[in-house]
């Protein structure tokens, strides 16, 4: 590997891991791994405490990207105002479809899934795990929709329920 290549993402920037949603990249480190010396990104994802490093050559192999745009946020925005659409599929083969969305790491796949599986005060309950993925879903959209908008995650929480709220109201 040579020194001159030019990396798509530098520390202090904020990156989408699929698995593990928006993390912050704290710095580029060489680090020896049998016998090969490698380049590795440093991830920090602080709300789950955990450090992540990726070897800078597999960083858009394995779906690290940058934060979506300010239009694709907005897109987002528009799939969550979107008529839920549940297939009539068994929930073992759903729940799997879901669980792949959150983990691609794109922004409308995820924001398809919180819009699927919101529910208001009149609805049936969620069961266990339909909550689950939906909170894991959301959670992953409100930590990216403040990092593209430079907010906390609470005023992002709220742009969110915003939209969830209104789309119920219509």
């Amino acid at each position: 590997m040579t020194k001159t290549r030019k990396l798509e993402f530098r520390p202090n920037d904020f990156v989408v891991y699929p698995a593990h949603g928006v993390g912050k990249i704290v710095s580029v480190e060489e680090q020896e791994v049998a016998g090969f010396s490698l380049e590795l990104f440093v991830i920090s994802f602080e709300k789950d405490k955990m450090t992540l490093r990726v070897p800078t050559h597999k960083a858009t192999e394995v779906g690290m990207r940058s934060l979506s745009t300010p239009d694709v946020v907005n897109r987002a925005m528009t799939t969550l105002k979107g008529k839920a659409k549940v297939k009539r599929a068994m929930w073992s083969r759903r729940a799997q479809e879901y669980e792949q969305k959150i983990n691609s790491g794109d922004l409308i796949a995820i924001a398809e899934v919180v819009r699927d599986l919101h529910r208001t005060d009149d609805q049936r309950e969620q069961s266990y795990s339909e909550r689950q993925l939906y909170e894991a879903a959301l959670e992953r959209l409100t930590r990216e929709v403040a990092a593209v908008s430079g907010s906390d995650e609470t005023a992002a929480q709220k742009q969110v329920d915003d939209v969830l709220v209104s789309r119920a109201a219509a």
